[in-house]
């Protein structure tokens, strides 16, 4: 399985960017997908997740209400909007799949699969 994540950028505060995530190699097994990002010096958090199956979603604290994550089970690829973005939200972000029914969906060891991440810069 390969994921391939897009759209990052530099945006100034208040302004939105939209990440995709696409997926191919095995396309089937998926229990859910999420999003993570790892700022400069600091470890990798949780961001959103979706179930791939109900389409249930669970989001940090310090994004909900202003990032929307979603999917095209049709395209394997999930999307995260991001409105209101901040200068603490500067980040690599990564998306993820994990295979494991059940599993911790906020933790990172409930992702089997890591996309390559993208750069999300946001300027005061």
């Amino acid at each position: 399985v390969q994921l391939q994540a897009s759209g990052g950028g530099l945006v100034r505060a208040g302004g939105s960017l939209r990440l995709s995530c696409t997926a191919s190699g095995r396309t089937f097994g998926t229990y859910a997908m999420g999003w993570f990002r790892q700022g400069l010096g600091k470890e990798r958090e949780f961001v959103a997740t979706i179930r791939w199956f109900g389409g249930s979603t669970f989001y940090a604290e310090s994004v909900k209400g202003r990032f929307t994550i979603s999917k095209d089970n049709a395209k394997n690829t999930i999307y995260l909007q991001m409105n209101s973005l901040k200068p603490e939200d500067t980040a690599v972000y990564y998306c993820a799949e994990g295979l494991s029914y059940g599993a911790v969906l906020t933790s990172v060891r409930a992702y089997d699969y890591w996309g390559q991440g993208t750069q999300v810069t946001v300027s005061s």
